[in-house]
């Protein structure tokens, strides 16, 4: 057989795929093609491209899906660098550069793992050899690694379709974009309410879906991005998402303040992160100077009288402001409006159980008609708006301290879910501008009696309406943690609400 027969004979096996062929051997430097400046690595080792290669050739076959998870920190299992970091598809571990001298090609050689997917331009390369892979197979990986969203998807987020075209994960589990569980990793809980209940805000929700961070944003503003494009994505490969990599990204931006070990109050989390975004976004103190501030800012004008005792007045008798006198008026930002529960009772009933109280939400909002007054330090308050915001965040004050102990106000509050109506605390409200509101979000606190919010004895849910939602088919989620269920209507208000987000409604009145 002459040389050239057998040269032949080769190539038509290789064409039919019956063997695999050797490793292709290094191209001429002529055909070596430098990397973008992103890939470069740091020993300045070139891209070699893979024309015209089989997947086979490329251990395509080799990688493991199933433990693919990249909500971590993206730092080197080895280094501990986030600077140039990769993901091996086969083990999921990460590891710095791809030159000879880095510890993927390390990897690549020791533990014969040879597909790797750089974790910033979702590249993906077959080391040791280098070969820049480009193949349809992999798309689904690098959309989960980073998720991206248009327009048109993003439109279909508050809609009823959303529900009737549930999307699976790898086993096939059915599950819902942007209603998945959340990890607790180990007491954050009160902070995954709050991501939950913002990035169920749908304005600041699609301009987070829509994002390109690349620029100088701060990094807890590219992370919050991030987590919303994972929590939405139609194509996870497992049906929850951990916050790790953004609570981490918290703690470091609050210097310690808000940790995963320790728990804590979701509403001053809450507080702490709309002004904290509102800075990174670039806002100032002028309104509308920011995303959050369009979402959520609304203007609160405040009267302040000093309080007159009277001889007069009988010893129940309560102060009351007196338009002959001098009062104070100032007007106000606010980005929450906080709403004061009555005391509970202090007796027990026939059965020696405690009374638990019920109040209307419009009792407890009439703090807030221009009537109604508050005394503290010797002064008397009343409050309205000036304007509502797009979206109305309450906070229902339940916990109260003193020098012994913090205790918790059980009294339950009744709520519509729909249709609730702030026109007797606003000021004359633009003719073109709903004061009907819709709730879409409402945290709740449970805990062991005795306990308030003592550790392991407390848990913190989110209910959280299903896409646009209305009449009779309208669903509700209950997340707690990585617990996801659907809950009925009637039975939302029966916990300690302690938050709750409402959505102006877009029609004219």
């Amino acid at each position: 057989m002459t040389e050239s027969t057998s040269s032949k004979r080769s190539e038509d096996e290789f064409a039919a795929g019956n063997e695999r062929p050797v490793k292709r051997s290094r191209l001429s430097p002529l055909a070596r093609v430098e990397s973008d400046d992103e890939d470069i690595d740091f020993d300045n080792e070139p891209t070699v491209i893979a024309h015209q290669t089989k997947a086979s050739d490329l251990y395509l076959d080799t990688i493991n899906r199933a433990i693919l998870d990249f909500d971590f920190e993206k730092v080197c299992s080895v280094s501990l660098s986030n600077i140039n970091v990769y993901g091996c598809l086969v083990c999921g571990k990460y590891f710095q550069g791809r030159g000879r001298k880095s510890y993927a090609y390390a990897h690549s050689i020791h533990d014969d793992h040879h597909v790797f997917i750089n974790l910033e331009t979702t590249k993906v390369y077959v080391l040791p050899d280098g070969y820049l892979v480009s193949d349809p197979s992999l798309d689904d990986i690098a959309f989960v690694l980073a998720p991206s969203f248009s327009k048109n998807s993003v439109s279909h987020l508050s809609s009823p379709a959303l529900l009737s075209k549930p999307s699976y994960d790898l086993i096939h589990h059915p599950y819902v974009p942007g209603y998945v569980g959340l990890n607790n990793i180990k007491r954050n809980d009160h902070m995954n309410v709050i991501i939950h209940s913002l990035l169920h805000v749908p304005t600041l929700r699609d301009y987070l879906l829509l994002s390109n961070f690349r620029g100088k944003e701060s990094e807890l503003l590219k992370r919050f991005a991030g987590l919303a494009k994972k929590l939405w994505n139609p194509r996870l490969f497992k049906s929850q998402v951990s916050p790790h990599e953004f609570l981490q990204e918290v703690n470091r931006a609050s210097a310690g303040k808000y940790r995963l070990e320790q728990q804590g109050d979701p509403v001053e989390f809450l507080v702490w992160l709309l002004n904290r975004l509102h800075k990174d976004l670039g806002g100032g103190k002028k309104k509308d100077s920011s995303m959050i501030y369009r979402t959520f800012q609304g203007e609160l004008r405040s009267e302040t009288q000093q309080v007159l005792v009277r001889s007069e007045s009988g010893p129940n008798e309560k102060p009351r402001f007196d338009i002959d006198r001098e009062s104070k008026t100032s007007v106000s930002p606010f980005l929450f409006l906080a709403v004061d529960l009555p005391p509970p009772p202090l007796f027990q009933d026939a059965i020696e159980k405690n009374i638990i109280p019920q109040v209307t939400i419009h009792s407890v909002l009439a703090k807030y008609d221009g009537r109604s007054t508050q005394e503290s330090g010797g002064q008397l308050k009343r409050f309205k708006c000036q304007r509502l915001p797009p979206y109305i965040i309450l906070h229902f004050k339940r916990f109260t301290k003193n020098a012994f102990v913090e205790e918790k106000n059980p009294t339950i509050v009744n709520f519509p879910l729909r249709g609730l109506d702030f026109s007797d605390y606003v000021d004359a409200p633009p003719d073109n501008l709903s004061t009907l509101y819709d709730l879409i979000a409402n945290v709740t606190h449970e805990s062991v009696a005795g306990t308030t919010r003592d550790k392991a004895n407390t848990v913190w849910k989110v209910h959280l309406r299903a896409a646009s939602g209305g009449g009779d088919a309208e669903k509700w989620f209950m997340i707690q943690d990585l617990i996801v269920e659907e809950t009925r209507k009637e039975m939302i208000f029966l916990g300690e609400t302690i938050l709750q987000i409402w959505e102006r409604r877009t029609e004219n009145l």
